[in-house]
């Protein structure tokens, strides 16, 4: 099977992770980025080594999906700034190159097996617990990629990987800073809150508001970058109903068919061994006398049970099961097809030694009718035909398509249909536009800007398609009317939070003045009172607990400290600290696994600083 995928990895596979292949991906910070095969237009030089216009596109997208699964239904592509995007995208490229560099020159390396066991073992490509190369192929073909693409974007991750691991694994700390951080991580802290009422439906707005928001915030509502193709989909199974099979054919292939049923025979052996120890001379005179002991009527099973050298038959009476013509040792063959049922043979000489063979039966096998496999047979020959036939389509679809200003051509010659789709963004869409290929080349400049039909994509082994874009409907501005509800109830929340962030500043003030009793509730609202919270108390927003453990400590129990928290959901919240616990000493398991965790913190700190290191000693060219 491994053979078969490095074998098969010399054609087209897919666009990253998995599952698995999500955390070799993570470990870059940048996943299911591959070097393109084309290199026309150059986004970045990294010490010689190019980045190509092709690879940065495909970088954007990638980081445009990952939005897009991230934010869910909150995702909206208008929102997106491209060339932010697109800064970050290069980044991540930029950095993914010298690492690559770093792990090539610090000699890092795996074997071929160690890639194919990880494909193998990538629960992703499974079905039932069992590898699947349908599975596999599947799933990678929806990223976009071909199985050479997809083990050389794996080996890549490998690669950094193991560079990552060695220098995070190579991070230690001292006792005195494990025993300072368990003093920190057990700390406890008694605090109360009170929540300030923040009120969005009390803010009023002008129009006027309304429009200088959108004025200021315009490239914020844009429709987003779409494009319509058309495209040609050339489907094996279409093959199918142009082809017949002629009878003579079919009697061929049942007469091969049959041909290849042989005889089963079930043989027993006792074999001396002719080795080191033993010579030849000597294992036939022990042969021999075997022999004779079966002349006088001893049994074969308990003579071969006694005296056979090979383990896997000896217990069993020498019994080696049934097997076909070509299984065994043609020297073992040919005597074993002369015996008669229950014949032993005279001593026959192998490289491994000398035999005695018997043969305990003989099934003839069962020859199925012409009719009960022409359907079978049918279909087979059917298919050999249809393979043809579907592959020279496809070789006539991509070259009348690549000479061709449009698809009515070569639609007519190959007696297709011009298909068009719905308007899809670089995120994707429905249908068609859901496989990440499909994306890509309606995105190219040869196809988006140039007008060029694109070259034959493989949607899967039997469908194969061309396209062009049909229509590019370039970001436009929104108009007001359809984004004002949307900008009232920003502004609202944003003036709401602002006019309860100044009450909660002047009543902090206040308390700590000592204007506003500690005790007294506020506009009828009594105080919360926690205490010996840890940084990782239940039902406390976590929002919250961090604002806590970053308040300094009260210099008496009578002077608490204050700050004030936004919440996620835009409500504040003020947080009164009454006091720090400190924390028994930690135990010797305690200390063991805090040591852990900061050697790991220290090893990223390690790995973060050696990109840097590697960035900064880089000639690195933008274009």
């Amino acid at each position: 099977m491994l053979q078969n995928i490095r074998d098969n990895s010399q054609g087209w596979i897919a666009k990253t992770i998995i599952g698995v292949i999500v955390a070799l991906m993570a470990l870059t910070g940048f996943d299911a980025i591959f070097k393109a095969t084309t290199h026309k237009n150059e986004a970045a030089k990294v010490n010689g080594d190019e980045i190509s216009q092709n690879e940065l596109s495909q970088a954007v997208d990638m980081q445009r999906r990952q939005l897009m699964q991230q934010l869910g239904k909150d995702f909206d592509a208008s929102l997106l700034d491209e060339k932010m995007l697109r800064e970050s995208a290069l980044k991540g490229l930029i950095d993914r190159k010298l690492l690559l560099q770093g792990a090539e020159s610090s000699k890092f390396a795996f074997s071929e097996a160690a890639l194919d066991q990880v494909i193998l073992q990538t629960p992703e490509f499974q079905v039932d617990g069992k590898f699947s190369s349908e599975r596999f192929d599947q799933v990678i073909r929806q990223l976009g990629y071909s199985r050479m693409q997809f083990r050389q974007m794996l080996a890549q991750e490998m690669l950094i990987g193991q560079l990552r691991a060695g220098l995070a694994g190579s991070g230690f700390v001292t006792d005195a800073q494990v025993l300072a951080f368990a003093r920190l991580e057990k700390q406890t802290r008694d605090f109360a809150s009170l929540n300030i009422k923040v009120d969005p439906a009390a803010v009023k707005l002008t129009d006027d508001e309304v429009k200088a928001y959108y004025d200021e915030h315009a490239k914020e509502f844009m429709t987003p970058d779409q494009v319509v193709i058309d495209y040609l989909e050339l489907k094996k199974a279409s093959f199918f109903d142009q082809v017949s099979v002629k009878d003579e054919d079919l009697q061929a292939a049942y007469q091969k068919e049959i041909a290849n049923l042989s005889e089963q025979r079930r043989a027993a052996h006792i074999l001396i061994e002719v080795n080191d120890k033993t010579t030849e001379a000597q294992a036939k005179a022990k042969i021999d006398d075997i022999q004779a002991r079966l002349a006088k009527g001893e049994k074969f099973e308990a003579l071969a049970k006694e005296f056979s050298q090979d383990p896997g038959s000896a217990n069993n009476g020498g019994d080696l099961g049934y097997a076909g013509p070509g299984v065994y040792d043609p020297v073992f063959e040919k005597a074993l097809y002369s015996l008669a049922k229950d014949q032993v043979s005279v001593p026959v000489r192998t490289d491994f030694g000398f035999h005695l063979i018997k043969l305990l039966g003989v099934e003839a096998p069962e020859v199925p009718t012409f009719a009960s496999l022409k359907d079978k047979l049918t279909r087979e020959l059917k298919t050999q035909q249809v393979e043809q036939r579907f592959v020279e389509a496809a070789k006539q679809l991509e070259d009348s398509t690549f000479e061709a200003s449009d698809l009515a051509q070569p639609a007519q010659d190959l007696k297709l249909t011009v298909h068009t789709s719905k308007p899809f963004g670089r995120e994707g869409g429905e249908g068609i536009a859901a496989n990440r290929a499909v994306v890509t080349a309606a995105f190219s400049p040869e196809v988006l800007d140039e007008g060029a039909n694109s070259t034959g994509i493989e949607l899967d082994p039997e469908t194969v398609i061309v396209l062009r874009a049909k229509e590019h409907l370039k970001p436009a501005q929104l108009p007001l009317e359809s984004v004002a509800g949307p900008i009232r109830a920003q502004l609202a929340k944003e003036h709401a939070s602002a006019d309860a962030k100044t009450k909660a500043d002047e009543l902090i003030a206040s308390l700590r003045d000592g204007k506003t009793p500690l005790d007294r509730p506020i506009d009828g609202q009594s105080w919360k009172v926690t205490e010996a919270a840890t940084r990782a108390q239940e039902g406390i927003d976590p929002t919250v607990l961090q604002a806590l453990f970053r308040m300094p400590k009260p210099a008496a129990k009578d002077k608490p400290t204050f700050t004030s928290v936004t919440l996620p959901d835009g409500s504040l919240m003020i947080v009164r600290l009454n006091g720090v616990n400190e924390a028994a000493a930690p135990t010797d398991e305690e200390k063991a696994q805090y040591r852990r965790f900061l050697a790991s913190r220290v090893g990223q700190q390690d790995f973060a600083a050696y990109r840097k290191q590697l960035e900064s000693q880089a000639d690195i060219k933008r274009f």
